[in-house]
C-alpha cells in the first residue's frame, strides 16, 4: 500500500513574503515529512485592515520567492475568490479537488495558533486537516487560550497520525528573527534589507518601489 501523500499547507498575507516564511516551510517539509508545501497568500484578509500592497503583487511576490523550489508549490485560490479569505473555505475546496485519502497539513506559527479560536468556523478546521503549528517570535505554545487549550487537549498528538486530519502537533525549527512590520518599516525609509529578503524579492519590491508610503501598516 502507497503511503498517504502528506500536503502542507502555509497561508498568509505574505506582505511580503520573508526568508522566515521560506525558512518556517522547509522545516514544517523535512520534519513533518511533507510531499509538498503550497504557499496560499491571502486574498482579503478578514482579520486585518489592509495591507501594504495589494494582492496580486504579494501573489508575484510569492511566486518569485518559491520559483523552481521541489516540493514548493503556489496556490492562489484565495487571491482569485472574490470577498474575505477565510482558511475553512479553502480547506472544504482542497479537500474535495484531492480526494479524502491525502493528509492535509495546516503549517502555523505559534502567534496563529494562540489566536486561533478567533478564526471563522475555527473547530471545523480539523475535520479536513490537521494542524502543526511551531514556536515564532516571542509567542509561547504555553498558557494558550481556554477554546485552544480544549482542542489541544482532545487533538493533541506527540506525531503526525496515519490519517488525513484531525490531529495538533507542535515541531521545531530553528529561530528566525524577522518582523514583517519592521520590515516593510525599513522598506518605507528606503532601506535595503537584502539579509531578509529572497533577492527575486527584493528587485520587485525595488523595481515597482513598493512599500515607500506602507511604513507601519499592520
Amino acid at each position: 500500500m502507497a503511503a498517504r501523500r502528506r500536503i502542507g499547507l502555509l497561508g498568509g498575507t505574505f506582505d511580503p513574503i520573508h526568508v522566515g516564511h521560506l525558512a518556517l516551510a522547509r522545516a514544517a517539509r523535512e520534519v513533518l515529512l511533507l510531499d509538498e508545501v503550497r504557499f496560499i497568500p491571502t486574498g482579503q484578509s478578514w482579520q486585518k485592515s489592509g495591507s501594504g500592497v495589494d494582492a496580486a503583487a504579494r501573489l508575484e511576490m510569492v511566486r518569485l520567492a518559491v520559483g523552481p523550489t521541489p516540493g514548493f508549490v503556489v496556490d492562489d485560490r484565495e487571491v482569485r475568490r472574490a470577498g474575505a479569505s477565510y482558511t475553512i473555505d479553502t480547506l472544504i475546496e482542497l479537500r474535495a479537488e484531492l480526494g479524502p485519502e491525502p493528509a492535509l497539513v495546516l503549517v502555523l506559527g505559534s502567534d496563529q495558533l494562540r489566536n486561533l479560536a478567533t478564526w471563522h468556523r475555527y473547530r471545523e478546521l480539523l475535520d479536513h486537516a490537521h494542524i502543526a503549528a511551531t514556536q515564532r517570535g516571542t509567542h509561547p505554545l504555553a498558557t494558550l487560550d481556554a477554546p485552544v487549550e480544549a482542542l489541544l487537549a482532545a487533538h493533541g498528538r506527540d506525531a503526525l497520525p496515519d490519517a488525513p486530519a484531525g490531529a495538533i502537533v507542535y515541531f521545531r525549527m530553528a529561530p528566525v528573527p524577522v518582523s514583517a512590520t519592521a520590515l516593510r518599516e525599513r522598506l518605507a525609509r528606503g532601506e535595503r534589507p537584502a539579509e531578509l529578503l529572497p533577492p527575486a524579492v527584493l528587485d520587485y519590491i525595488e523595481r515597482h518601489r513598493l512599500y515607500r508610503a506602507a511604513a507601519g501598516s499592520p
